[in-house]
């Protein structure tokens, strides 16, 4: 068995690079069409989704209601179905290595079960053991530890028999409430804001895919 039976991966800007090919042009689209005249920056969406996360920006800085935020999720859900992200390099041969140790691969994530699952099979990646996405209730998603604890009960492992693998701070609270060890994946972007605070409170943190692999044994 590897050091972790269990690796637990987020999806976006992780698994798959998502935020600057298809996540921010969306919500970019959807201001010009419903909030005219309102925009953000690539660095600033990053930093907003960052913290305070993706519906407190929408309820903060556009005054979103429960209402409004359904439509935002419709227009999204539209727009990915027509843009699949491409996976990182290297991330396909960590699966496979976890994989073929006979370890498992886990999912929380902020996109959609089966958008998860269709963006692995279009980057040819193992089929994830479970997955818990936006289709759960808000009050079960990542930062709630509800997902990760559902994991480790699934597969019946002890929090430090998987790493949690997250480039946001939503995985880190998440991971910090329950004990699980958290690394974090710095490959997706520059932002010196998120990268001070991950290099400073995660377990370990890496910059690139190769890092992480040479840290897995895989390099």
């Amino acid at each position: 068995m590897p050091e972790y039976p269990c690796l637990i991966f987020d999806h976006d800007d992780t698994v798959v690079a998502s935020t600057s090919a298809i996540h921010w042009p969306c919500f970019v689209e959807y201001l010009n069409r419903y909030y005219p005249g309102k925009t953000i920056t690539l660095e600033d969406y990053f930093i907003k989704n960052f913290t305070p996360g993706f519906i407190e920006m929408c309820r903060e800085d556009y005054g979103m209601s429960d209402k409004d935020l359904e439509v935002e999720v419709k227009f999204w859900q539209d727009y990915v179905q027509n843009h699949v992200p491409e996976a990182y390099k290297g991330i396909r041969e960590i699966m496979e290595a976890q994989r073929a140790r006979g370890g498992k691969i886990a999912v929380i994530s902020h996109s959609f079960d089966y958008n998860i699952r269709r963006d692995y099979a279009a980057n040819g990646l193992p089929v994830p053991d479970i997955i818990f996405g936006w289709e759960q209730p808000n009050e079960r998603r990542k930062p709630n530890p509800w997902p990760l604890l559902e994991v480790l009960k699934a597969l019946s492992l002890r929090p430090e028999e998987a790493l949690m693998i997250d480039d946001l701070k939503p995985g880190y609270d998440m991971a910090k409430a329950v004990g699980v060890p958290f690394a974090a994946a710095g490959w997706a972007n520059d932002i010196p804001e998120i990268e001070h605070f991950m290099r400073a409170n995660s377990d370990f943190y890496f910059k690139t895919v190769k890092e992480l692999a040479d840290f897995l044994g895989e390099g």
